[in-house]
């Protein structure tokens, strides 16, 4: 069972104890969108596992409130409430309930809102935000590192392309040739590699490196 898999059950398994009964069906239509998306999972996984009012609850949809570098602001619209969450692909971390209307003030300038009184009154209208897209939909965001079209990839991506061959950037021979090394073996080797590519200039992603995704939409049966 691979890791995705594992945390669907894992959430359908949450999901048994927190969803009310006649939302059940609902919850797992959503659950099925966004089956490929490894940021909603990790968002449905928490709420389900903190349930943050401690009663039954369950997520009508996701918002975006915020993206940048591969980061997201996330807002799971629930029956009770909104609440955010900080995501990426380095983890995830609950940023309270929208009604509190609070962002610390670095967060607050990272995704460009002026002020904590501008955030407050924006998330006041959740419904203003847009819709969370899953991944497998969503061509204006990559697949692996969530980056948006224009934006670099995280160092690593399998999706990025190599500026000297044209080729995946993490199987081409590239890396080693610059370096002139067999192999990559310590930090410094990394770093300095990261230096080469800023230098030749690399490649941001765009809707056409992506690989294609089957997406055959809710009701789906899946593992």
């Amino acid at each position: 069972m691979d890791e995705l898999q594992e945390k669907r059950r894992r959430i359908r398994d949450l999901m048994q104890y927190a969803v009310p009964d006649d939302q059940k069906a609902q919850a797992h239509d959503l659950l099925v969108i966004f089956r490929e998306d490894r940021l909603a999972l990790e968002v449905f996984d928490e709420f389900y596992r903190c349930l943050p009012e401690g009663q039954d609850d369950w997520i009508k949809e996701l918002r975006l409130v915020g993206r940048k570098a591969g980061i997201f602001l996330l807002a799971a619209v629930t029956s009770l409430d909104a609440y955010l969450y900080l995501i990426s692909s380095e983890g995830i971390e609950f940023h309270g309930s929208i009604g509190e209307g609070y962002l610390d003030k670095e967060l607050l300038h990272f995704f460009d809102f002026s002020s904590a009184e501008e955030f407050s009154e924006q998330v006041k209208k959740i419904e203003n935000f847009l819709v969370y897209e899953p991944v497998q939909v969503d061509s204006d965001t990559c697949p692996a590192c969530h980056a948006a079209t224009g934006e670099e990839h995280e160092l690593g991506c399998p999706v990025e392309v190599c500026p000297w061959c044209g080729g995946q950037l993490i199987h081409c021979e590239c890396r080693f040739a610059q370096l002139d090394v067999e192999e990559l073996t310590t930090d410094q080797d990394l770093i300095r590699f990261e230096e080469l590519l800023q230098q030749k200039g690399r490649i941001v992603y765009t809707p056409e490196q992506r690989p294609a995704f089957a997406d055959e939409g809710p009701g789906v049966e899946f593992q």
